[in-house]
């Protein structure tokens, strides 16, 4: 038999996503960035993991090829302050390949306690300061310009007087004013922050407004003479359904770094999802050399951790992802198996190779399947499929209104067999 061919194969799959493509969406260096145990736990209904939870999430965190990890606001409490201190010797004890980051208002009080952690910790830790920018959350606050910047300046100035680098986050970003934007970041620059942090903070969004934003902000720094030293980040979120789009925008356009969370958990509806941006790139051949098969693993233990329960419908991840009962999806999988060709049947009916990300193809047998399920189930588990076995179970599929479980196959096996 001939060789596995390459994924991406002319020969067996005409790649329409290729046309006309623009470009490699990450031409440059990039830095994935990860939220889950910051903004992810802000979700409403999620629990605050313990700290053994956290710490095995850093580790696969590191293990999936994230860059760097906003594990917490420190300020906020003595239990943060404890854990995110416990995170970072983790990090140096076990040299892990994952930098950290803190979250914090644009208050001094937020910020020393990331100072006396990343010097105790002896590790930099990166600050990402935020406040909010638009009009709107401006007349709520009664916050104006000069409010605005004072605290910012601030802020920043103790951060940077540190040593330790700053991010500066503008809340709100994709619904704030030109003016204000460029006020605020010129101040940021001249103060010493390294990085702008764009946030659709309630999902307001389009990909026009990322592609607007980005230009926009590249021009700021470039102007200001900043460019190639201040960064671009992308933090987005989903209420419109295009918080994962909207980050795979945001790196054609520009982004130097893409926020995301486990399984997109986080305020209201959530965040991009971290597995689905590194999917999504992996597919498209830009991860090449980054193994993901401890993606589920990480997703699991995000959800077990924070009490989520997972979709059975969710990419990748969800129970059903790669499981089908389908009579004609099922043949063809079985047949391409039959082939010997392992490539073949993990993308006959699928556009995500489960094999790899560490999953499986599952065939059921169910109430739209036909004798090829019933087969490939029976000898998979070294049952020899007699006809009259196999009449048998899918006629008890035929009369039921669901896929069959395990035990349920396996009664009609020993009622058969024991006749």
């Amino acid at each position: 038999m001939s060789a596995t061919p390459d994924f991406r194969s002319d020969d067996l799959i005409y790649d329409w996503n290729e046309i006309g493509r623009k470009g490699r969406l990450i031409p440059r260096d990039v830095t994935f960035f990860d939220e889950t145990l910051r903004d992810g736990l802000q979700n409403p209904s999620v629990a605050d993991p313990n700290i053994e939870q956290k710490l095995r999430l850093i580790h696969l965190m590191s293990k999936i090829g994230i860059h760097v990890a906003d594990i917490g606001l420190p300020g906020s409490s003595k239990r943060a302050f404890d854990d995110v201190l416990r995170m970072c010797r983790e990090i140096t004890d076990n040299r892990l390949p994952l930098g950290v980051a803190c979250a914090g208002r644009t208050v001094v009080s937020d910020i020393t306690p990331m100072i006396e952690i990343s010097q105790r910790a002896g590790i930099p830790v990166e600050v990402y300061c935020f406040i909010g920018s638009s009009p709107i959350r401006q007349l709520a606050e009664d916050w104006d310009l000069d409010t605005i910047v004072k605290r910012s300046a601030e802020a920043i100035d103790v951060a940077v007087k540190a040593g330790l680098p700053v991010a500066y986050v503008t809340e709100d970003t994709t619904r704030s004013r030109p003016d204000m934007l460029a006020t605020l970041f010129k101040m940021a620059i001249d103060h010493g922050a390294s990085r702008l942090c764009l946030c659709d903070t309630v999902g307001h969004a389009t990909p026009d407004g990322v592609r607007n934003l980005i230009s926009f902000t590249k021009a700021i720094i470039a102007g200001h003479g900043a460019d190639g030293k201040v960064r671009i980040d992308w933090h987005g979120h989903n209420d419109r359904g295009l918080a994962l789009e909207n980050a795979l925008w945001a790196l054609e356009f520009g982004a130097d770094r893409v926020h995301g969370t486990a399984l997109g958990i986080g305020e209201r509806v959530g965040n991009a999802a971290m597995e689905l941006i590194l999917l999504n790139l992996k597919l498209l051949g830009l991860l090449e050399h980054q193994d993901l098969t401890h993606m589920l693993e990480y997703c699991n233990t995000a959800a077990e951790a924070v009490g989520w329960q997972i979709p059975i419908n969710y990419p990748l991840v969800g129970r059903d992802a790669f499981r089908t009962a389908t009579g004609v999806h099922a043949a063809a999988i079985i047949k391409a198996q039959g082939k010997g060709d392992a490539w073949l049947a993990d993308r006959i009916y699928s556009g995500v190779p489960a094999g790899m990300f560490g999953r499986k193809q599952e065939i059921c047998v169910g109430y739209m399947s036909g004798a090829s399920n019933v087969n490939f189930w029976l000898r998979q588990r070294r049952i020899e499929p007699s006809k009259e076995l196999v009449e048998a179970i899918l006629k008890k599929a035929k009369g039921s209104s669901h896929i069959l479980s395990d035990e349920e196959i396996l009664a009609v096996v020993d009622e058969v067999n024991g006749r």
